[in-house]
């Protein structure tokens, strides 16, 4: 398997802590994600008469690694559209930034019970070497659905801590690639950011645990591209978890 920034692959049971972003690092929620904003984006657009068209271009660009509501305004941002903030208890029907944004939540959720989550066998082999080692882990997720998402995956019972978009929320935490939620995690850890990992796959996510002045930040490479994410702050790069099991 390939390493695409340096020969040597660390050992992770070194450090004090690992911080996992959740979606597209421990489990291929992403795809569930994209079909959701997909499906709901379209419908408004088509409602709208918004152009151009929505395309997955537009995830990566508005909403891949931010808080839901903060994705919304940033892709209706981009083309021109502005419409009331609302609040998070918003109907999903109200065309208010928070009513759409729930609007998607209620897709993903139908999504997910419908069709289920199966972690990367890589990334679960990688928490055993950790589980271990007895090195602490956390999640660090802008989804809102990170206990829904690590409950179908089996995965809940793993962390601790768990910094999701519903903390982000209640402490009026900014989204990634701020390094507040990175940073918030490691300190509900008891850990230092310098002595910990951190791994993301979203450009937002390395971003934030960059600024976050993690001493590794680990890219894991589903799509996004190894030199992108090296430009966004990551150490190292791999394509999938496995091959940092020591």
């Amino acid at each position: 398997m390939a390493n695409h920034a340096a020969p040597a692959l660390p050992d992770l049971t070194a450090f004090d802590a690992v911080l996992f972003d959740l979606d597209g690092v421990l489990t291929p929620t992403a795809d569930v994600h994209m079909h959701a904003w997909r499906s709901m984006f379209e419908q408004l657009f088509a409602d709208w008469g918004i152009t151009p068209p929505y395309t997955d271009a537009d995830y990566f660009d508005s909403l891949d690694g931010k808080k839901r509501y903060d994705g919304v305004a940033s892709l209706l941002r981009s083309r021109d559209v502005e419409v009331p903030w609302g609040t998070p208890d918003d109907a999903p029907a109200l065309d208010t930034i928070c009513g759409i944004g729930n609007r998607k939540n209620v897709m993903f959720a139908r999504i997910l019970r419908e069709e289920g989550v199966v972690p990367y066998p890589g990334s679960v082999r990688l928490l055993d070497a950790l589980r271990d080692a007895g090195v602490p882990v956390a999640v660090v997720s802008s989804s809102k659905n990170a206990v829904e998402v690590l409950t179908a995956a089996k995965l809940l019972d793993r962390f601790p801590v768990i910094v999701d978009g519903v903390v982000a929320e209640n402490e009026h935490l900014p989204s990634k690639p701020a390094p507040d939620v990175f940073l918030v995690a490691a300190e509900r850890l008891g850990v230092t950011p310098a002595a910990s990992a951190a791994i993301e796959d979203a450009i937002s996510g390395v971003g934030s645990a960059a600024a976050g002045a993690f001493g590794l930040v680990v890219g894991v490479d589903r799509g996004t591209g190894a030199d992108e994410l090296i430009a966004a702050g990551a150490h190292i790069v791999v394509d999938d978890l496995d091959e940092l099991v020591p």
